[in-house]
C-alpha cells in the first residue's frame, strides 16, 4: 500500500491539496486542480489530503487553514500557499519546478 510519505519522498513532483469536506473554498479548488492535471498530465502528481481524516499529517505540516497547497519532491517542500489559486497562477507557479 502506498503511503503519504512514500508519495512525497519520490522523485516525482507532487502537489498536495490539504482540504476539508465542509470547506467551500476547497470545493472551488477541486475543478482547478483537475484542469491543472489535464494540462500537466504525468509531469505532476496531485493528491488530496483530508485534514479531518488525517489530522496527524496535517498538524505535522502545520496546516492551519484550508485549502493549503504544498509542492514536494524527494520529501522536500518546494512551495506552499493557502487559499484558492486560479489555474493560470498555479500553472505559472509550478512551471519552474517542472524543468
Amino acid at each position: 500500500m502506498e503511503t503519504f510519505n512514500n508519495v512525497i519522498n519520490s522523485g516525482q513532483l507532487v502537489l498536495v491539496d490539504f482540504f476539508a469536506t465542509w470547506c467551500q473554498p476547497c470545493k472551488a479548488m477541486h475543478p482547478i486542480l483537475e484542469q491543472v492535471k489535464s494540462v500537466l498530465g504525468d509531469r505532476i502528481r496531485i493528491i488530496k489530503m483530508d485534514v479531518d481524516k488525517y489530522g496527524v499529517t496535517a498538524s505535522q505540516y502545520r496546516i492551519q487553514s484550508v485549502p493549503t497547497l504544498m509542492l514536494f519532491r524527494n520529501g522536500e517542500v518546494l512551495w506552499r500557499t493557502s487559499g484558492v489559486v486560479d489555474k493560470a497562477e498555479l500553472l505559472a507557479t509550478l512551471d519552474p519546478f517542472l524543468k
